[in-house]
């Protein structure tokens, strides 16, 4: 198997035109393709259903918190519903959104002939959807943490499993791309800025999920025969949980700057500033690998002894606040270098400058809730900085899809909507984070729709967040249909 599959390629073409009408050709050519845009496609699409999936649940659990004495579901079915929205914006929708766009565009941006090990991603697509799928069902069948029934919890580890699987695949295929295939004297230090964010992306999930694999393995194989060691099922979370929180999000996000990077130097004239900006900005973000990896948690200890505080401090700067300053950097030197007369306004900038802005709120609140003092674990603020990173990363994509459309889909977006949909998507995520940062004040327990008796205006916090879901709902819902618009104009290409 070579690395390059250029002829696989023809063949891929071949059956286009040949069959682009035939329902068997369409199944044949998008389960052998080697097309690194329809691979690439294929997980943004499915980063998609589930996203909208994913906001229902949001919806669903903001309904459900407004009145703690009224409850719609049962204990276990909130517990499952707290499950799928966590396995889901994590693994299911931030991991194949980046991961799409980084099989779509690399080879363009590096003047490659192909995705290197193309069947591989392409593995990896389907190992991801079956993983998925299997996640669904599970939960559905009252499998996953603290789920009731045996053998669906086994469904849902096997899952699990399978989507890391494919995640993993697929980005082996974009580092080899980026270090194996790129055109010829084009030195690693000239390569286009989301490309470097990719490749730093990608390896950073080579080098943190695999070890979760291990985890999920381990308590797979114990639930199944025993579950002596691992506490079963209520405690699958303790210790598979990492997956699906921070610091694990921060690694799927880490592209986000390269889009934001890019999109801005098109936009200003000082392109070298920002590349340089974008380059040191993701090598810092990179950091948080380390405290995916170590998969400990380092608070800041406001007590004890001068020594203990020091050492707290030391840890928790390198693994929880250098990170942040990772986005710092990078938004700091683009807004400088866009401060020209000569600017011109992008419409993909719109949702990919909030996008960032949201994951940087998402991360600074993270290194907040890691101040012990704060009192912050185990409060629905832990649910604000992950809807904050989700929502953010989620708008971020939408500018890199507007931004690269022709590259993707062949036609260029309307840019008022573009525009709209981002300032849209923006009061959308506030609207779902911003009150549980709030709430996390007063106490209001994480996964959990009843534990909220302590002070706070608690029903009209969770009806914003429920209203804001219900906008993203709308604002994800609104831009599918204008991407796929277009594309139905397209006679005889298979969108």
């Amino acid at each position: 198997m070579t690395a390059l599959d250029a002829s696989s390629n023809l063949s891929s073409t071949s059956i286009r035109n040949e069959d682009s009408r035939n329902i068997l050709g369409l199944l044949a050519l998008w389960t052998t393709t080697t097309d690194h845009k329809r691979i690439g496609r294929l997980f943004l699409r499915g980063g998609f259903v589930w996203l909208i999936s994913v906001i229902g649940i949001g919806v669903v659990l903001g309904v459900e918190r407004i009145n703690p004495t009224s409850n719609i579901f049962s204990a276990n079915s909130v517990v499952q519903l707290f499950s799928f929205f966590r396995t889901g914006l994590s693994l299911g929708v931030l991991a194949p959104l980046f991961i799409g766009l980084s099989i779509a565009l690399v080879p363009l941006q590096i003047g490659a002939q192909a995705i290197s090990y193309a069947r591989l991603s392409l593995f990896g697509f389907y190992a991801w959807l079956i993983g998925s799928a299997l996640v669904v069902v599970s939960i559905i069948g009252n499998g996953g943490p603290s789920g009731g029934n045996t053998k669906m919890v086994d469904a849902y580890l096997l899952g699990v499993g399978l989507a890391i699987v494919g995640v993993v695949a697929a980005a082996i295929s974009v580092i080899s791309t980026v270090i194996g295939a790129r055109s010829s004297g084009l030195a690693m230090s000239e390569i286009p800025v989301f490309t470097w964010s990719a490749l730093v992306g990608a390896a950073g999930i080579i080098l943190t999920l695999p070890l979760h694999l291990g985890s999920v393995v381990y308590v797979a194989v114990d639930h199944h025969y025993g579950r002596l060691a691992f506490g079963g099922n209520y405690r699958i979370d303790k210790w598979i949980g990492d997956i699906f929180g921070q610091p694990q999000t921060f690694i799927y996000v880490i592209p986000a700057l390269g889009v934001f990077a890019e999109i801005v130097s098109v936009s200003g004239p000082k392109r070298q500033v920002i590349q340089t900006g974008g380059f040191v900005g993701i090598g810092i973000m990179s950091t948080a690998l380390i405290g995916a990896v170590t998969r400990t948690q380092h608070l800041f200890e406001s007590t004890g002894s001068l020594s203990d505080k020091l050492t707290s401090a030391i840890s928790y700067a390198l693994f929880d606040v250098l990170p942040v300053f990772g986005v710092l950097i990078a938004l700091f030197v683009s807004l400088l270098a866009l401060k020209t007369n000569s600017l011109r306004l992008n419409p993909a900038l719109v949702p990919s400058l909030l996008g960032v802005g949201l994951v940087f709120t998402g991360m600074l609140g993270y290194a907040v809730q890691m101040i012990s003092s704060a009192e912050l674990a185990g409060t629905v603020f832990e649910e604000g900085v992950f809807v904050y990173i989700g929502y953010g990363a989620v708008l971020v994509a939408i500018g890199a899809i507007s931004h690269w459309s022709r590259e993707l889909r062949g036609t260029s977006l309307p840019a008022g909507v573009i525009k709209g949909l981002g300032v849209a998507g923006f009061i959308a995520a506030v609207f779902a984070s911003l009150p549980y940062y709030m709430a996390g004040f007063t106490n209001q327990a994480a996964k959990s729709v009843t534990d909220f008796d302590n002070g706070g205006p608690h029903a009209l916090w969770n009806s914003l967040v429920g209203a804001g879901h219900v906008l993203m709902a709308v604002v994800v819902v609104y831009f599918v249909v204008v991407v796929l618009r277009p594309a139905r104009s397209v006679a005889g290409t298979p969108s």
